[in-house]
């Protein structure tokens, strides 16, 4: 009995180990009782106050009971650009503000899971310092609240760098190639007269290039009410908004996006195949959207 006894608390306690491993894509901050703007204009100053640059704001789905606020910091700008396979996608991160019931939920993308998604096997060989990025901004947004608690589902730590929604499914390594330009200068210009121009119903929200190293990454809203965030984002969970906006990555002379079945999926982790399946359209819809910024 008492090697019994021990089996089981070995067994659980290896239970409780693997569902530390377990990390969420969003971090809760916390609510208030200002208005959504008023509560943005807050997260920009004190983003702004600690070192971090604020990159762009907007509405995603054109919804005024919605805000995400993008940035970044030098440090791991610098750092994820050392990963050659779309590292850069690392360097940006997203605080979601989302009206609900009279109240104003805080909320950003938690660095462990987006680092370790995006930046994988080399993950671990920067992970000291990606750990002092997250505490960071924790310490940063501890002034605006205090509840810091994970949502929007979970996926495995180890997992991560690996990750696929279900079988056959796309991983990061499995991005759309959207386009090869001339040259990466043109590659800029066109997609940013493009954006401009508003093409294909989008909405530049941020851009951040490294011209030196030859990569740029623009965040675009799909305003598309037919297709875009007016039409996906509803159906899948507006708590999530932090997910947006989608991105796509220059490098070089290539423009590509990650697969949609992979981005949205890797954003809204509990999503069921039945609710996966009313925006099956989506994926192709985002190629096509893109497709359009590279023409």
């Amino acid at each position: 009995m008492k090697n019994l006894m021990l089996g089981f608390t070995v067994i659980f306690a290896f239970g409780l180990n693997t569902l530390a491993q377990e990390i969420a894509p969003y971090i809760k901050i916390g609510e208030t009782n200002e208005e959504i703007q008023k509560a943005s204009e807050d997260v920009i100053k004190v983003l702004e106050k600690n070192s971090f640059k604020v990159l762009g704001s907007y509405n995603p789905a054109g919804n005024s009971n919605l805000k995400v606020i993008a940035f970044t910091r030098n440090d791991i700008k610098n750092t994820v650009i050392k990963v050659k396979d779309r590292g850069a996608l690392a360097a940006i991160f997203k605080v979601g503000l989302v009206r609900d019931n009279g109240k104003v939920i805080m909320s950003y993308t938690n660095p462990d899971y987006i680092l370790r998604a995006y930046l994988q096997d080399d993950f671990d060989k920067y992970k000291a310092e990606l750990q002092s990025f997250g505490d960071d901004i924790k310490t940063t947004f501890s002034v605006m609240g205090n509840s810091f608690t994970p949502f929007g589902g979970t996926v495995d730590a180890d997992d991560l760098k690996k990750y696929h929604y279900k079988i056959m499914m796309p991983y990061f390594t499995d991005p759309v190639e959207l386009k090869e330009f001339n040259s990466f200068e043109e590659g800029v210009q066109v997609i940013k007269n493009n954006l401009d121009a508003n093409k294909g119903n989008t909405k530049l929200v941020y851009q951040l290039i490294y011209t030196s190293e030859k990569v740029a990454v623009f965040g675009v809203g799909l305003q598309s009410k037919e297709s875009g965030e007016p039409y996906f984002l509803p159906k899948i969970g507006e708590a999530h908004a932090a997910a947006l906006p989608y991105e796509i990555i220059l490098q070089g002379k290539k423009a590509t996006i990650l697969h949609g079945k992979y981005r949205i999926a890797l954003h809204w982790p509990d999503l069921t195949m039945g609710t996966f399946m009313k925006i099956m359209s989506t994926p192709g819809d985002i190629e096509d959207t893109f497709e359009k910024l590279c023409q």
